[in-house]
């Protein structure tokens, strides 16, 4: 049997993929092996997730930290009445396997700004991002830039929605397109960044099924291209104004002075993970490979303690703030929403530090930290906790 009809699974007649092979680029067995990374899981994931399936694209993580909602039921077309409270990544996973058995799905529950490694950009062929705000869409950018992947937004508001692809090696980001305003409204909802769910979600953006699907349509084509080695809208947007049909182009400018445009240089798999090896060993590690006065730099800013400006109080607290919740952000004497404070490096004058693991302080699994001293840099993965994000797909990469 020849390697297409294994692909397919039957014979020329009951292929289902026999019309996909009428265009004459075509390549099943690309998007069977293809690895796709799909960020956020509600209408524009939904509809992602499906055409995924129904083009038989192999391994695909879904990524969400929501749970299903009853307005989602008007806008999504994976979940059902009986799925409200189940995790969206995981009810679009499971069924996307009910749409294509051949598709092997993996969810992933959880805040993608805070607890989604750098290791899963490395792993995927390209990146699908489909979520409602600047903060996730900054993370997804660094994070695919650092990788040197491609990735390729959503973004859908009432009728009107854009599909844009990011190729920070060579074009612009999207940090490139974003302004003063933009950045004055992230850092305002960084600064608070301890409300809670209940008042984040009173700026949700109206969105119509309708919309989510041309859009959604319109990353994937994107994506089937780019897997076939086909020139995609590298820079550039596709702008649906769903009101007047008037749909068009837009090219984006490239920033020389924006920083998410270098990838990582050389990355050592270690044969460790985030919950086993110790930060010391990791600092002892860097400083063998470049020097006494290197230091340990890590993906994002961690949580090093919360604040009381009213009673003037100070708790130590590492970890991921993507976990703490608004009652632990509370001053537990008075009530105030507490100061959060950052760190991103360890430089060894910690001691307490060097004795904790990476997942001890927040760092997510199969991330990558970066040894640096000075301009030289040493980046290496925690690649042990492969298998605990990848699951079965792991034994298929």
């Amino acid at each position: 049997m020849s390697d297409i009809l294994r692909i397919s699974g039957g014979s020329d007649e009951d292929d289902r993929f026999s019309r996909f092979r009428l265009i004459g680029w075509w390549d099943q067995a690309r998007l069977a092996a293809a690895k796709v990374l799909v960020i956020g899981a509600g209408a524009l994931g939904n509809e992602i997730v499906k055409n995924l399936a129904l083009l038989g694209v192999g391994r695909v993580v879904v990524a969400d930290l929501d749970r299903v909602e009853n307005s989602n039921l008007s806008r999504s077309v994976l979940f059902r009445e009986s799925d409200r409270g189940r995790a969206k990544a995981e009810v679009a996973a499971g069924r996307a396997a009910d749409i294509y058995p051949g598709i092997r799905a993996r969810p992933f529950v959880g805040n993608v700004v805070y607890d989604l490694g750098q290791g899963i950009y490395r792993w995927a062929d390209v990146i699908l991002g489909g979520l409602d705000n600047r903060e996730a869409r900054v993370a997804i950018n660094h994070a695919a830039a650092r990788a040197g992947k491609i990735w390729i937004d959503g973004a859908i508001e009432r009728l009107d929605g854009v599909a844009r692809v990011f190729d920070p090696a060579v074009g612009p980001c999207y940090e490139c397109t974003m302004g003063v305003n933009d950045w004055k409204m992230l850092e305002a909802r960084r600064s608070c960044a301890l409300l809670s769910r209940g008042e984040m979600e009173l700026g949700k953006v109206p969105t119509t099924p309708t919309t989510a699907s041309i859009v959604a349509g319109i990353q994937v084509q994107e994506a089937v291209k780019l897997l076939h080695g086909l020139e995609v809208l590298s820079g550039q947007g596709y702008v649906f104004d769903g009101t007047h049909h008037q749909s068009y182009v837009v090219s984006y400018t490239r920033k020389e002075d924006c920083p998410s445009h270098e990838p990582y240089e050389a990355v050592e798999e270690l044969a460790e993970g985030a919950g086993t090896v110790l930060l010391g060993d990791l600092l002892e590690r860097a400083r063998s490979d470049l020097g006494a006065g290197a230091v340990l730099e890590l993906s994002r800013d961690l949580l090093k303690s919360l604040t009381c400006d009213r009673c003037g109080t100070t708790e130590s607290r590492f970890g991921s703030l993507g976990r703490v919740t608004e009652a632990e952000g509370r001053c537990p004497g008075c009530g105030l929403a507490r100061t959060p404070a950052f760190f991103h490096a360890i430089d060894g004058e910690d001691p307490a530090l060097l004795g904790l693991t990476p997942a001890a302080i927040g760092v997510p699994p199969w991330d990558v930290v970066t040894g640096r001293a000075g301009w030289r840099q040493r980046h290496y993965e925690l690649a042990a906790d492969r298998g605990t994000v990848l699951g079965p797909l792991a034994d298929a990469s």
